[in-house]
């Protein structure tokens, strides 16, 4: 986490030029003049992001606010989530190279609302409800860095930091993918304005209270990982825990056994196969359900999870 008592830093502040951005831009300027930097991440993706990226730093210039323009490419695949991982991994190389080991984004109660809805309309688990973290850490690709993203502004509504740009006289870049229904943030934030009754700001601290459900949960699971049996190569878990608890801990024992890109649905199916009494596998690892002999007079019903073999060629 940022510390502002500490003078000899400087707080970095991702700024796309939209008015939300912008008016975390005025706030931490505002909070804390001489001592933030910005960054606008250019991804390339629509006519006249360039120009968008030139007038914020011209902004910035205004403010005597050091700015710097990241152009980065966008990796195939899904939009939304490639753009996030390339400018995520610019921001944070580009702050770390200046010293600045935290920055802010302009995440918001509205955004925090978006989301947690979208997910409960996905079935998401606890940790997707959760939403977006007020503060994470973020290690970029190809640095030794870490640095500590903050949301400061998950109290604040979308109009609140609208009107803050309004005041300061300044015109924010207006982001027409924001009106594109082919997203589904663009169709939640349209049907929340519709019902007038919702309170986007209750509704983050909702998300704000599973993700403090979230961390007791991990908690459980770190002391649950304690008691595991490593043997041969293998993992012995003694189950009869909740549910919830025995997912994260098969999770983490996938990862540690070398599976990856597994989904947590198919952990979740895993775990109940091996809860009937079924053998189960999943990303090249094998698990079953066995009787450990702990000690000369104790035995324990336990899930073994193992390499699966060698297939045989014929």
């Amino acid at each position: 986490m940022w510390e502002p008592e500490r003078g000899d830093t400087c707080l970095g502040v991702a700024l796309s030029g939209g008015p939300d951005s912008l008016a975390l831009t005025l706030l931490a300027q505002a909070a804390f003049p001489g001592r933030v930097e910005a960054a606008t991440v250019d991804h390339g993706l629509r006519r006249g992001s360039a120009e968008e990226a030139r007038e914020a730093a011209r902004i910035c210039a205004t403010l005597g606010v050091p700015h710097a323009i990241l152009t980065v490419e966008v990796a195939p695949g899904n939009l939304q989530a490639e753009a996030r991982t390339a400018r995520y991994d610019a921001l944070g190389t580009h702050f770390a190279q200046q010293g600045v080991l935290a920055f802010a984004t302009a995440h918001h109660a509205d955004d925090q609302a978006e989301t947690l809805l979208m997910r409960l309309n996905r079935g998401s688990g606890l940790s997707g409800l959760a939403g977006v973290r007020p503060t994470s850490a973020l290690a970029p690709r190809g640095t030794s860095a870490e640095l500590a993203v903050i949301r400061p502004l998950l109290d604040w509504r979308r109009r609140e930091l609208a009107d803050i740009v309004a005041a300061s006289g300044f015109a924010a870049a207006q982001d027409p993918s924001n009106e594109d229904e082919g997203f589904d943030r663009v169709r939640m934030r349209k049907a929340i304005a519709e019902l007038p009754w919702l309170d986007p700001l209750a509704i983050a601290a909702s998300a704000r209270h599973l993700a403090e459900a979230e961390e007791v949960i991990e908690e459980r699971i770190d002391s649950v990982m304690d008691t595991l049996v490593w043997q041969d190569g293998a993992c012995l878990f003694q189950w009869g825990h909740p549910r919830i608890i025995e997912i994260g801990v098969v999770e983490r024992i996938l990862r540690r056994l070398g599976a990856s890109d597994v989904r947590r649905s198919d952990i979740a199916r895993m775990v109940g196969r091996l809860r009937a009494k079924e053998n189960a596998s999943l990303g090249g690892i094998l698990a079953r359900r066995v009787m450990y002999q702990a000690d000369a007079a104790t035995q324990w019903d336990a899930m073994r999870f193992e390499p699966e073999p060698p297939r045989k060629s014929r």
